[in-house]
């Protein structure tokens, strides 16, 4: 219900970012999110949908034909961050990543 509720919010979002090359999916929840909203404002995206990981990147197009990707990351959460399955230098090495794109 969440996700939802949300989805409007992110394709407005989207919509106001023209220039857009690098989003960001702290989550699969957030992943799938990005790739539901992404292709109901008319974007390009992989079918079968590209499978989340922490580091994984997908190729998404604009309606206008700019090249934009979708880097995952786990998201920094207690529970993923106390277990150690996300760590600080892994969350900064894919925020160097996106900030590179």
């Amino acid at each position: 219900a969440e996700r939802d509720a949300c989805a409007p919010w992110l394709a407005r979002e989207i919509e106001l970012l023209p220039s857009v090359r690098v989003v960001l999916a702290l989550g699969q929840v957030a992943w799938g999110a990005v790739l539901r909203v992404v292709r109901g404002i008319g974007w390009d995206a992989p079918r079968p949908a590209p499978r989340f990981g922490h580091g994984a990147a997908a190729r998404l197009s604009a309606p206008d034909g700019r090249a934009v990707t979708l880097l995952g990351s786990y998201h920094p959460s207690q529970q993923n961050t106390f277990t150690g399955r996300l760590t600080a230098p892994m969350l900064d090495e894919v925020l160097a990543e996106a900030r590179r794109l």
